[in-house]
């Protein structure tokens, strides 16, 4: 080493504590968040400072050592600290850093000039690894938290922790919630499913297991781009889960029904389940199609939850509000949707069977005029009696 660098060297080992005393104060100066840190932390960033300058004189004495790594300075600092400042911040720190040790050190000689543009330059993109390798880590453990969230829902063995786990995923659905499955490639195109969900006002889980693909949905509650604009009315969740259609393979691709929130999503999971397994038996299913669409299938091939559907929303309502609806039905599914044959069976005019039907599809929100309904009502009418009659038909008389 020539003796003028040894010269430059001791000199920057003299100026070491003003050059950190410069840092501090242009960082209060001139970095709003500095200044509004704690005393704790603003004591960890002025130690981050200096340590870089104490790295810098090192560096300089010898280029081929490892340059300053942003992880090995901040392990003297809190780990919070980490956690704390973004990578946008640990940027603006080293700007000042540099700027305070090239305003003082540069007039010196060019060489040190020089040293500190290229030293500065090895900072940046160290940090920038650092924040990029932690963000990738992060990323890893999202997907893993993410995955462990959807196999809860997904198998029902949800417990106490499932709720801070949603929260720690960064979860903005509110309210009601629904599960989507079907199935896809082995790559999917996470970011896609993400903007498409977005984009539709809804917050998405992810979950690919195997070539099932899992999205567990939630609305979000979006503002009007214009202030003197209405909010915009939430699409159902079978208008979001068509415009997610395309990030799935050919299939089935069956959206479960709504539940209240998302701790309760399993209800969901289970029918969107059972309805992939049966959806094929339907020729002409919709894409996407709902899982209570699906219920004479389901409850056919043996779900239960199937079963107890079809009583508790078609059967016992409308057995608890009218006998006469109820045999009404009976009368006019077994007549062939028959309006006559089921008017002359009951004695009755036709105008009115057309009024008790109307009033079954308000009791119950179904219509029994349309084939696919009248197969959904059949099948809950037998259920139903094979569960509260022991196999009797409702209307029919004892013998």
């Amino acid at each position: 080493m020539d003796r003028t660098k040894e010269q430059e060297l001791a000199w920057l080992r003299t100026i070491t504590g003003e050059l950190s005393t410069q840092t501090i104060t242009r960082l209060d100066e001139t970095l709003p968040w500095y200044g509004n840190m704690p005393p704790s932390r603003r004591s960890a960033v002025g130690l981050v400072a200096q340590t870089g300058i104490s790295s810098f004189i090192q560096w300089y004495e010898d280029p081929s050592s490892t340059p300053w790594i942003a992880s090995d300075v901040f392990s003297s600092a809190p780990r919070e600290l980490l956690r704390s400042i973004s990578l946008q911040e640990t940027l603006q720190l080293i700007r000042v850093v540099v700027s305070v040790v090239e305003d003082r050190v540069a007039p010196k000689s060019e060489a040190l000039r020089e040293a500190v543009l290229h030293y500065s330059r090895d900072v940046a993109f160290a940090a920038a690894d650092v924040y990029a390798r932690a963000a990738e880590a992060r990323g890893l453990w999202d997907a893993r938290l993410e995955a462990l969230v959807v196999d809860s829902i997904l198998t029902g063995e949800s417990d106490d922790e499932l709720p801070s786990r949603i929260a720690a995923l960064g979860w903005h659905g509110e309210g009601e919630a629904a599960v989507l499955v079907g199935t896809a490639e082995r790559f999917v195109d996470v970011d896609q499913l993400r903007r498409s969900a977005r984009h539709a006002g809804a917050d998405v889980l992810i979950g690919l297991q195997g070539t099932r693909l899992v999205l567990v949905l939630g609305r979000v509650e979006t503002a009007p781009r214009d202030p003197g604009q209405q909010t915009p009315e939430p699409l159902s969740f079978l208008e979001i889960a068509s415009r997610l259609a395309d990030g799935f393979s050919d299939g089935p691709l069956v959206l479960g029904p709504a539940v209240e929130n998302l701790v309760d999503a399993s209800r969901s999971a289970r029918a969107a389940l059972a309805g992939v397994a049966v959806a094929r038996s339907w020729r002409n299913a919709p894409r996407p199609v709902a899982a209570d669409d699906l219920l004479p299938e389901r409850a056919l091939a043996g779900d239960g939850l199937a079963r107890r559907t079809l009583i508790e929303q078609i059967y016992e309502p409308l057995a608890a509000h009218s006998g006469e609806l109820l045999e009404t039905l009976w009368c006019y599914l077994d007549n062939g949707r028959s309006l006559e044959a089921t008017a002359r069976e009951l004695f009755v005019h036709p105008n009115t069977v057309r009024y008790r039907l109307k009033k079954v599809s308000d009791v119950i929100g179904w219509n029994a005029t349309g084939a696919r309904e009248a197969l959904i009502l059949q099948s809950a009418l037998i259920a139903g009696s094979i569960a509260q009659h022991g196999g009797r038909r409702a209307g029919s008389p004892r013998k």
